[in-house]
Formats: C-alpha cells, sequence, structure tokens
C-alpha cells in the first residue's frame, strides 16, 4: 500500500501493478451557469497525477445522481462490458442502456469540468451540487436529493445492512 495524496492509499499487488485507487470525502460545489463544476482541491489531490486530466461521467444504475469515474475506473468497466456475449439480447440491451450517454469531461485549467446537460438533466442538477467519495469512483448529486437520500439514514437499518453486506466469512458469501 502506498499513499498517493492525503486521504487516498493506492493498494497495489506484489508486482507494484495499482489494483485499485480509493477516494474519501464529501465535497459542496456549485455549478455555474455554462455548467461547469471546480475540482474541490481536496478531492482533485487524492487523484494519482496519471489520473487528474480526464474522466468518463455517467448516469448511476440505482440512484438519481452521476457517477465520476477517474479513466482506472472507467476501464476497468469497459473490461468486464467487454467479456458479456453481445449475442444475447440481455447484455446488448445492457451495455447500450448504461453507456448511452457517458461523456467524457477533462479538467480545464482552473481544474474544472463542464457537467453535459442532458446528464445534469438526468440527475436533476441545478446549481448546488454534493460530490461524494464511492470507493474508486465519484458520486454527483444534486443537494436536495443528496439531502434527501441522506434523511432517510436509519442506523439500525444500517446496522442489519452492514451485516448483511459484510458480516460473511468470505467474500464468497455476497
Amino acid at each position: 500500500m502506498s499513499k498517493c495524496g492525503k486521504n487516498c492509499f493506492k493498494f497495489t499487488a506484489r508486482s507494484e501493478t495499482p489494483v485499485m485507487t480509493n477516494y474519501i470525502g464529501e465535497f459542496q460545489c456549485t455549478m455555474d451557469v455554462k455548467g461547469r463544476v471546480m475540482m474541490p482541491a481536496g478531492l482533485y489531490k487524492q487523484f494519482p497525477t496519471e489520473l487528474r486530466e480526464k474522466f468518463v461521467i455517467n448516469r448511476s444504475v440505482f440512484q438519481k445522481c452521476l457517477v465520476l469515474y477517474p479513466m482506472d475506473a472507467w476501464e476497468e468497466i469497459v473490461r468486464d462490458l467487454s467479456k458479456l456475449n453481445r449475442f444475447r439480447k440481455e447484455n446488448d440491451d445492457f451495455i447500450r442502456q448504461y453507456t448511452n450517454g457517458a461523456s467524457t469531461v477533462e479538467l480545464d485549467a482552473t481544474n474544472r469540468f463542464l457537467l453535459p446537460k442532458h446528464l445534469a438533466e438526468f440527475a436533476k442538477i441545478k446549481k448546488d451540487i454534493v460530490l461524494t467519495s464511492s470507493l474508486n469512483k465519484i458520486e454527483i448529486w444534486s443537494d436536495k436529493a443528496y439531502k434527501d437520500v441522506m434523511k432517510g439514514y436509519d442506523p439500525d437499518a444500517f446496522a442489519q445492512l452492514a451485516e448483511k453486506v459484510m458480516g460473511g466469512n468470505s467474500q464468497q458469501e455476497n
């Protein structure tokens, strides 16, 4: 394990090949009238140098939010998608729906990225947003939607979920 920035650790195999970079934090941001969002410095510093310029942004599968993938995380997803048999209609439909709307975004000289309008509309993002880490990717929420989701937090229900998801003896039980 090696440090790649404040609050960021890169896990490496014996061969020193990066396995996964994880990010932490929750950041309040504002989208300007042109649809640009400033990457928070606290988040930007966590990205390894080679992953600071180009990202893929897409709709979340399960939530009304967006997901910002550093290129290494997106490439891992594409590798997994490429393994699906495209001659099975459900696989072909899933790949089409999942990748539909995915867009590449780059940081400008002031570390801003342009949030594609169709994706902002999907997530009902108008101005105030929350960027929150989710292991190796970043979720982008409208401030209102994020607050609504977090209002529903129930410590007892979360404890039961944690036990169900993480409480097994091995990862094979998931």
